[in-house]
């Protein structure tokens, strides 16, 4: 990707983000369902599919035969063996139900790796990200005399700094596939939460206190641009701030009810959903499962419905 043109893309989500909007900004991040079907044991395996699988994938195995089925099963626990003990435990069964349903954000870092890998090397140095993404400005910066896009620039650079060396576990000060996918997507890994919710503070925190009045929390979703009364929905926002979101009644929020509001703790659907699959499949119930107890069950992972099928065999899908 052209630099010039990847510098003007951020200068456009810099102004997004910078600029007040004049609808309900959407910070909180849920979990999704694992799937949009039933949990109906007994009758239909269509959600464990869906949540082991994903649903594109679930489906292509819909159109194989038992036995390819099976032997792509068996090649799916070799990859879900993290430590590769023979045995397939609860976390590691929640890991890659967690994988497969974020296979969203792994595509979408496939799609840009090319750009920031400038050497390479399969990893992308904090250096490289920063030539990508802000080179242009640092080479050219006459021609960003703009107060704003010069505050923009100069609070952003630090910022993405500091999220890279978080997401950066081994410190090595370059990004592995997995490293740089946490570095976009914080809000999608534990040991990012921290940095989601100070980016959070800082956006929204205006008078630098530290914290987030009601104010301020109603200013991040609504400017008040023109006279007249509140919508209803800034009222209940108003409401929610009181009765919900500042749980300590000292009339802001700190760092940890700010945590509360955008992360919430809901459902574990990948925990529930890896146990499932465990208890079902556990035949000597030691709590870990063989690849013979998972192949032993298949139709449960993976099944298989298909009465006809053709093209769709040749294709290569072992790469979940």
């Amino acid at each position: 990707m052209d630099i010039y043109w990847l510098t003007c893309l951020l200068l456009l989500c810099v102004v997004e983000v910078f600029s007040k909007p004049t609808y309900k900004n959407e910070r909180v991040h849920f979990d999704p369902e694992l799937s949009r079907d039933p949990h109906e044991d007994n009758q239909s395996h269509q959600y464990d599919h869906e949540a082991f699988l994903g649903k594109e994938e679930a489906t292509t195995f819909d159109q194989l035969t038992p036995e390819e089925s099976k032997e792509r099963l068996g090649k799916i626990v070799d990859r879900i063996d993290g430590d590769k003990d023979g045995y397939v435990t609860t976390d590691e069964l929640k890991s890659w139900i967690n994988r497969v349903q974020k296979r969203y954000i792994y595509e979408n870092v496939a799609k840009v790796w090319t750009d920031y890998d400038l050497n390479k090397d399969n990893k992308i140095s904090w250096d490289e990200y920063k030539k990508a993404t802000y080179g242009y400005y640092l080479a050219n910066p006459e021609e960003f005399q703009d107060a704003t896009d010069q505050f923009s620039f100069k609070k952003m650079l630090p910022r993405d700094e500091r999220r890279f060396k978080t997401a950066d576990l081994d410190g090595d000060t370059a990004a592995s596939r997995e490293e740089f996918t946490a570095f976009l997507h914080p809000e999608e890994f534990d040991h990012m939460k921290d940095i989601v919710v100070l980016e959070t503070l800082e956006d929204i925190d205006k008078n630098g206190d530290g914290h987030v009045d009601e104010d301020e929390y109603i200013a991040d979703m609504f400017a008040h641009e023109v006279e007249g009364p509140e919508p209803d929905w800034v009222k209940t926002e108003r409401e929610q701030f009181a009765d919900f979101r500042d749980t300590n009644k000292d009339g802001k929020m700190d760092k940890e009810e700010i945590r509360h509001w955008i992360l919430p703790q809901d459902y574990d659907h990948a925990l529930a959903e890896a146990r499932h699959l465990v208890y079902e499949s556990d035949l000597n119930k030691d709590q870990l499962l063989t690849k013979e107890e998972v192949l032993e069950n298949w139709n449960m992972f993976v099944g298989s419905q298909a009465t006809n099928y053709g093209e769709d065999l040749t294709k290569n899908h072992d790469e979940l």
